[in-house]
């Protein structure tokens, strides 16, 4: 049963192009398996999350973390009433616009955007390749998603004004999204903010003192866990204690969300939409916990010293492509030309469209080709 301040598909505002339904699955379902056929999401396995495969193939990278995005917020979305249908296709598509090398491939792409009065955003970038890069159906391009899940897209984790993106106006920018998007920023969170703990542990790049001493909520729970299992191995304590932070996550999200949903009188999904401000969040306490482990992964893991060298080279490498393709766009390949030609687009546009869709392994094959590799 889902809540009345739920989005029920069956008050969808549909999509670009009608379509006639499915006998089996309703649209949202539709959206998610989309997403999950579409090229550009089968491309997350080989673009980074923190670590490259230099480290291990057991870290996880862009897709692993997806799916498990997708995992709590599913959980999440059935315990509020929620459309879970709706909440996973945002969980899953929410990364998709996400170039290689992780937020340093991001970094260097928008700086290298900005060189030409234009910039890179990544939950942007990722409307583009549902509306128009997926090519899969002989009727429209792109996917043809619903317009809730390409609202969620660009409206999950920002807030865009029409002044600003006046192309955005038929996204409802004045208005709140529905709290099935609204958890996805949250739920992205949780999720990395407890699987960079794990991966850096796992890399020994963060100690597990380290960890006890930084993130207070993590000690806590360790003290409880070495009462409980006093003989277990340190890993194993430490894997029991990063799950009660993530259950303390969890668990604060739906009671914090139902209570703010109760003290602001929410009846309706227009009066979530029209709230003066998003209502899925975390209690007081908890969100000074989720700041505080954000701010210590920050300083020790994703500034780590062990991790510069690999960030310097991603930055260069796309820097360096970038201009490559920016003297040399005859060298692009024939489709990207063509945009160019047909003034589509403009040229750094397209060379950031073709940037931005490739793995890790494809722009390092790229920059031997064109910039004769790393030194």
């Amino acid at each position: 049963m889902l809540a009345a301040y739920a989005v029920h598909v069956e008050h969808s505002r549909g999509r670009r192009f009608p379509e006639p339904p499915h006998p089996y699955r309703n649209d949202f379902q539709r959206d998610r398996d989309r997403v999950i056929h579409a090229r550009a999401f089968r491309r997350l396995e080989a673009k980074t999350q923190v670590f490259t495969r230099r480290y291990s193939d057991h870290f996880r990278n862009r897709l692993t973390h997806t799916l498990e995005v997708s995992q709590v917020s599913r959980t999440i979305a059935g315990a509020l009433g929620l459309n879970v249908d709706l909440t996973e296709a945002l969980a899953l598509v929410h990364d998709i616009g996400h170039p290689p090398f992780g937020h340093a491939g991001e970094k260097a792409l928008d700086a290298a955007m900005r060189e030409h009065g234009l910039f890179f955003d990544h939950n942007l970038h990722a409307l583009r390749i549902v509306e128009d890069f997926e090519q899969r159906y002989a009727a429209f391009r792109g996917l043809n998603l619903t317009f809730e899940v390409r609202e969620g897209i660009i409206k999950h984790s920002h807030d865009y004004s029409v002044r600003e993106h006046p192309e955005l106006a038929e996204y409802l920018l004045d208005q709140c999204p529905p709290l099935e998007a609204q958890l996805i920023d949250l739920t992205d969170e949780i999720a990395y903010n407890t699987a960079d703990l794990d991966d850096g542990y796992e890399a020994h790049l963060l100690s597990l003192d380290q960890v006890r001493e930084g993130i207070p909520a993590f000690e806590s729970f360790y003290r409880e866990v070495e009462q409980i299992y006093p003989d277990a191995p340190d890993k194993l304590k430490f894997n029991e204690a990063l799950k009660r932070v993530l259950n303390r996550f969890v668990g604060d999200l739906i009671t914090n969300t139902q209570a703010r949903l109760q003290q602001a009188g929410i009846k309706t999904l227009d009066d979530v939409r029209h709230h003066h401000e998003r209502l899925a969040a975390f209690s007081p306490a908890v969100e000074a916990e989720r700041k505080q482990s954000k701010h210590f992964l920050y300083e020790n893991l994703y500034y780590s010293p062990s991790l510069a060298v690999e960030k310097d080279d991603a930055e260069r490498v796309v820097k360096e492509l970038f201009t490559f393709w920016m003297d040399h766009p005859e060298a692009l390949p024939h489709n990207y030309r063509d945009k160019v030609e047909k003034k589509e687009d403009p040229l750094p546009r397209v060379i950031c469209d073709y940037i931005a869709g490739m793995t890790d392994n494809f722009i390092f094959e790229q920059y031997e080709k064109h910039c004769g590799g790393l030194r």
